[in-house]
């Protein structure tokens, strides 16, 4: 991981997307107290709580001295008897957690044995532009991506562990559609081994990849700078559509609209 932030550092970049898990990605089998065979809750008094914040530390020091942001998934210790969060850490390019961002919509797995859910979206400004933040399987959820839209992101960083061999396919052309329809850039974030099929990157505002990591199996970085258009009237517009727009126009009371089965 810290070697992929200084390959960022000397690539230019001044934040770096992650995927789910990257500091840990605890197995359920391995997590459950009636395990391995069986997948039941989650035993999290094993879990090495110490070591991890260790690694963050350190994480956050290197941030601190490439000033690079650095976004990266990891399990979020709460208080007994509580189960953790699935999460997003922001660290700034001070070095300093900015904020987290909690899994919202849990696979029936993760809320039925592992963790607790998030409760709100989050979001934070870099060189004047807006981030969102995802996690998980929430690329399935379009809800997801719209409130972001509504709260003026101009890109959401999505991570994921595409935890099904079918899963990142499916998430890479979500995020590909959420990025059209919404007007803004996603990035990608998975684990290198599904680069071999899906690689991670970067989709521009068009629902086009701006970029991708190469699809060799090796942990990779893609860089790309993402560019706004103030002068896009898409996003305005479907706003608009949105918001009752065309209830003034809905026709009442003629048969030729109301009936069905004219020609």
């Amino acid at each position: 991981m810290r070697s992929l932030m200084r390959d960022a550092h000397r690539a230019g970049a001044r934040l770096l997307h992650f995927p789910e898990g990257t500091t840990c990605w605890p197995h359920k089998r391995i997590m459950s107290e009636t395990g391995p065979r069986e997948i039941g809750p989650s035993d999290w008094t094993r879990f090495e709580w110490g070591a991890l914040r260790e690694e963050l530390e350190e994480t956050r020091r290197l941030a601190s001295e490439l000033k690079l942001w650095t976004i990266f998934g990891s399990v979020h210790e709460l208080s007994s008897p509580h189960r953790p969060h699935n999460s997003l850490y922001v660290v700034s390019d001070r070095g300093e957690l900015v904020t987290r961002y909690d899994e919202r919509l849990l696979s029936n797995t993760k809320i039925s044995f592992m963790y607790s859910p998030g409760k709100t979206p989050v979001t934070f400004e870099v060189d004047g532009f807006r981030f969102g933040c995802a996690v998980g399987m929430e690329a399935h959820y379009p809800e997801i991506f719209l409130e972001y839209e509504k709260l003026n992101v101009d890109c959401v960083l999505f991570s994921t562990a595409g935890e099904t061999a079918s899963g990142a396919p499916a998430f890479a052309a979500e995020v590909l559609g959420h990025a059209a329809s919404n007007t803004f850039w996603i990035s990608f974030s998975t684990l290198a081994p599904q680069s071999t099929t899906t690689p991670s990157g970067i989709a521009s505002a068009d629902g086009q990849w701006a970029v991708q990591c190469p699809m060799n199996g090796l942990p990779a970085i893609a860089v790309a700078d993402i560019e706004t258009n103030p002068e896009s009237l898409a996003r305005p517009w479907r706003r608009k559509a949105r918001n009752d727009l065309y209830n003034p126009h809905h026709i009442e009371g003629d048969p030729r609209s109301d009936d069905r089965n004219l020609i």
